[in-house]
Protein backbone atom coordinates (compact mmCIF):
# COMPACT_ATOMS: atom_id res chain seq x y z
CA UNK A 1 0.00 0.00 0.00
CA UNK A 2 1.02 3.72 -0.82
CA UNK A 3 0.23 7.35 -1.16
CA UNK A 4 -1.30 7.02 -4.83
CA UNK A 5 -0.83 11.33 -5.09
CA UNK A 6 0.56 14.53 -3.88
CA UNK A 7 3.60 16.14 -1.88
CA UNK A 8 3.91 11.99 -0.49
CA UNK A 9 3.42 10.15 -3.55
CA UNK A 10 5.06 7.10 -3.59
CA UNK A 11 5.33 6.83 0.29
CA UNK A 12 4.71 3.05 1.50
CA UNK A 13 2.55 2.88 4.20
CA UNK A 14 2.15 -0.22 6.46
CA UNK A 15 -0.58 -2.12 8.69
CA UNK A 16 -2.44 -2.84 5.36
CA UNK A 17 -2.02 -6.45 6.85
CA UNK A 18 -3.40 -5.41 9.69
CA UNK A 19 -5.97 -8.13 11.23
CA UNK A 20 -9.39 -6.42 11.45
CA UNK A 21 -8.30 -3.66 8.58
CA UNK A 22 -9.82 -3.83 5.07
CA UNK A 23 -7.85 -0.81 3.72
CA UNK A 24 -9.08 1.03 0.78
CA UNK A 25 -7.89 -0.81 -3.19
CA UNK A 26 -5.59 1.83 -4.89
CA UNK A 27 -8.06 2.41 -7.92
CA UNK A 28 -11.02 3.27 -4.88
CA UNK A 29 -8.38 5.72 -3.21
CA UNK A 30 -7.73 7.23 -6.54
CA UNK A 31 -10.52 7.55 -7.90
CA UNK A 32 -12.06 9.07 -4.92
CA UNK A 33 -9.27 11.57 -4.63
CA UNK A 34 -10.05 13.07 -8.02
CA UNK A 35 -13.32 13.57 -7.06
CA UNK A 36 -13.10 15.51 -4.11
CA UNK A 37 -9.95 16.81 -5.02
CA UNK A 38 -10.72 20.89 -5.06
CA UNK A 39 -12.17 19.75 -1.41
CA UNK A 40 -9.03 18.22 0.29
CA UNK A 41 -6.22 21.64 -0.10
CA UNK A 42 -6.22 23.53 3.14
CA UNK A 43 -8.81 21.40 4.70
CA UNK A 44 -9.76 20.04 7.85
CA UNK A 45 -9.98 16.38 7.71
CA UNK A 46 -11.20 13.67 10.45
CA UNK A 47 -10.23 9.82 9.49
CA UNK A 48 -12.82 8.01 11.56
CA UNK A 49 -11.87 4.39 11.92
CA UNK A 50 -8.42 5.60 10.84
CA UNK A 51 -7.05 1.56 10.10
CA UNK A 52 -3.34 2.43 8.47
CA UNK A 53 -4.43 6.21 7.96
CA UNK A 54 -4.31 5.97 4.42
CA UNK A 55 -6.94 7.83 3.42
CA UNK A 56 -6.12 10.20 5.94
CA UNK A 57 -1.95 10.10 5.09
CA UNK A 58 -3.64 10.49 1.27
CA UNK A 59 -5.58 13.80 2.07
CA UNK A 60 -1.86 15.33 3.80
CA UNK A 61 -0.28 14.20 0.42
CA UNK A 62 -2.78 16.32 -1.42
CA UNK A 63 -2.44 19.36 0.92
CA UNK A 64 -5.16 18.99 3.82
CA UNK A 65 -3.58 21.33 6.94
CA UNK A 66 -5.03 19.52 9.51
CA UNK A 67 -5.88 15.34 9.68
CA UNK A 68 -7.59 14.14 12.83
CA UNK A 69 -7.26 10.06 12.84
CA UNK A 70 -9.07 8.34 15.03
CA UNK A 71 -8.97 4.33 15.82
CA UNK A 72 -9.87 2.26 18.86
CA UNK A 73 -6.62 -0.09 18.15
CA UNK A 74 -3.25 0.34 20.08
CA UNK A 75 -1.69 -1.54 16.98
CA UNK A 76 -2.98 0.74 14.34
CA UNK A 77 -2.51 3.42 16.35
CA UNK A 78 1.08 2.76 16.17
CA UNK A 79 0.97 2.22 12.56
CA UNK A 80 -0.67 5.37 12.25
CA UNK A 81 2.47 7.12 13.98
CA UNK A 82 4.85 5.15 12.12
CA UNK A 83 3.43 5.84 8.71
CA UNK A 84 3.00 10.01 9.35
CA UNK A 85 6.66 9.95 10.93
CA UNK A 86 8.38 13.03 9.48
CA UNK A 87 5.23 14.80 8.39
CA UNK A 88 5.45 18.67 9.26
CA UNK A 89 1.37 18.82 8.93
CA UNK A 90 -1.09 19.73 11.26
CA UNK A 91 -1.16 15.74 12.96
CA UNK A 92 -3.74 14.16 15.59
CA UNK A 93 -3.55 10.89 16.20
CA UNK A 94 -6.56 9.70 18.55
CA UNK A 95 -7.22 6.15 20.33
CA UNK A 96 -10.76 6.01 21.45
CA UNK A 97 -13.93 4.73 20.27
CA UNK A 98 -15.83 6.40 17.50
CA UNK A 99 -18.73 7.70 20.06
CA UNK A 100 -16.21 9.28 22.65
CA UNK A 101 -14.10 10.66 19.71
CA UNK A 102 -17.15 12.22 18.35
CA UNK A 103 -18.11 13.93 21.65
CA UNK A 104 -14.88 15.16 22.19
CA UNK A 105 -14.73 16.96 18.67
CA UNK A 106 -18.05 18.38 19.54
CA UNK A 107 -16.95 19.79 23.17
CA UNK A 108 -13.64 21.08 21.30
CA UNK A 109 -15.83 22.59 18.90
CA UNK A 110 -14.07 21.43 16.10
CA UNK A 111 -15.75 21.44 12.76
CA UNK A 112 -14.52 19.66 9.41
CA UNK A 113 -14.21 20.06 5.69
CA UNK A 114 -13.74 16.12 4.83
CA UNK A 115 -14.56 13.27 6.91
CA UNK A 116 -14.08 9.81 5.90
CA UNK A 117 -15.99 6.96 7.59
CA UNK A 118 -15.02 3.37 6.46
CA UNK A 119 -16.14 1.59 9.67
CA UNK A 120 -16.26 -2.14 9.85
CA UNK A 121 -18.69 -3.17 7.11
CA UNK A 122 -20.80 -5.43 9.52
CA UNK A 123 -21.70 -3.30 11.66
CA UNK A 124 -23.89 -0.88 9.83
CA UNK A 125 -22.40 2.32 11.90
CA UNK A 126 -22.77 4.78 8.92
CA UNK A 127 -26.44 5.93 9.62
CA UNK A 128 -25.34 6.83 13.17
CA UNK A 129 -22.44 8.32 12.41
CA UNK A 130 -23.84 10.75 10.11
CA UNK A 131 -26.27 11.52 12.31
CA UNK A 132 -23.94 12.25 14.80
CA UNK A 133 -22.18 14.42 12.75
CA UNK A 134 -25.60 16.54 11.41
CA UNK A 135 -26.74 16.49 15.72
CA UNK A 136 -22.69 17.45 16.49
CA UNK A 137 -22.44 20.15 13.95
CA UNK A 138 -18.97 18.45 12.88
CA UNK A 139 -19.19 19.65 9.19
CA UNK A 140 -18.60 23.29 8.14
CA UNK A 141 -20.27 24.83 5.43
CA UNK A 142 -19.97 22.80 1.76
CA UNK A 143 -18.24 20.43 3.83
CA UNK A 144 -18.35 16.80 2.95
CA UNK A 145 -18.25 12.74 4.60
CA UNK A 146 -16.91 10.54 2.53
CA UNK A 147 -18.66 7.26 3.09
CA UNK A 148 -17.12 3.47 2.01
CA UNK A 149 -18.95 0.54 2.85
CA UNK A 150 -20.19 -2.91 1.12
CA UNK A 151 -23.68 -3.33 2.37
CA UNK A 152 -25.32 -1.11 4.33
CA UNK A 153 -28.44 0.82 3.08
CA UNK A 154 -27.19 4.49 3.53
CA UNK A 155 -29.74 7.24 4.00
CA UNK A 156 -29.82 10.60 5.96
CA UNK A 157 -33.04 13.64 5.46
CA UNK A 158 -30.24 15.90 6.84
CA UNK A 159 -27.48 15.34 4.52
CA UNK A 160 -27.43 15.84 0.41
CA UNK A 161 -26.35 13.11 -1.71
CA UNK A 162 -23.70 14.90 -4.30
CA UNK A 163 -22.03 11.49 -5.48
CA UNK A 164 -23.12 7.55 -5.84
CA UNK A 165 -19.93 5.38 -7.07
CA UNK A 166 -19.51 1.48 -6.70
CA UNK A 167 -16.23 -0.32 -7.45
CA UNK A 168 -16.62 -4.18 -7.60
CA UNK A 169 -18.78 -4.79 -3.97
CA UNK A 170 -17.20 -1.59 -2.93
CA UNK A 171 -19.57 1.51 -2.40
CA UNK A 172 -18.73 5.01 -1.90
CA UNK A 173 -21.20 7.64 -1.10
CA UNK A 174 -20.62 11.37 -0.80
CA UNK A 175 -22.73 14.07 1.07
CA UNK A 176 -22.56 17.47 2.19
CA UNK A 177 -25.16 20.02 4.34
Amino acid sequence: MRVISGKYKGKNLIGFDIDGTRPTMDRVKESLFGIIQNDVKNSIVLDLFAGSGSLGIEAISNGASEVYFVDNNIELINIIKKNTSGMNENIHIMKSDYKDALELIKNSNIKFDIIFLDPPYKLNLINDILEKIVEYNLLKENGIVVCEYENENIENNKLKLIKDKKYGSKKIKIFTL
